[in-house]
């Protein structure tokens, strides 16, 4: 048996968990938010059989795509007021990122 953990842009969160249901895989949702745009996503725990694994990456994959954006680089509060008004930048945001871990026991109570 295999955990997937994948994070997922919060854009992308209803297709990808409209896939995985679809195709029978139940998953546990939990929010969180990215470190470098602060943005929101979920981060998804899937249990799979060795057998699946393929599968449930091939969902993700299909589910989420990455896109372009705008940003500033610096955040709101880096400095007082006034003082420096970034550019935007853009960058790729977007698609997920997934490991797959052995599980050495699974209990379902």
């Amino acid at each position: 048996m295999k955990l997937v953990i994948a994070v997922v842009h919060d854009r992308d969160r209803g297709k990808i968990s409209e896939s995985l249901l679809r195709s029978g895989f139940k998953f546990t949702k939990i929010g969180s938010t990215g470190g470098f745009l602060r943005e929101g996503n979920i981060t998804l725990l899937i249990g799979a059989d060795d057998k699946d694994v393929e599968r449930v990456l091939a969902l993700i994959n299909e589910a989420s795509k990455s896109r372009k954006q705008y940003v500033n680089v610096l955040p709101p509060d880096a400095g007082p007021v006034g003082t420096f008004i970034p550019s935007p930048v853009e960058v790729e945001v977007g698609g997920a990122i997934a490991w797959v871990v052995d599980v050495e026991r699974f209990e379902r109570f």
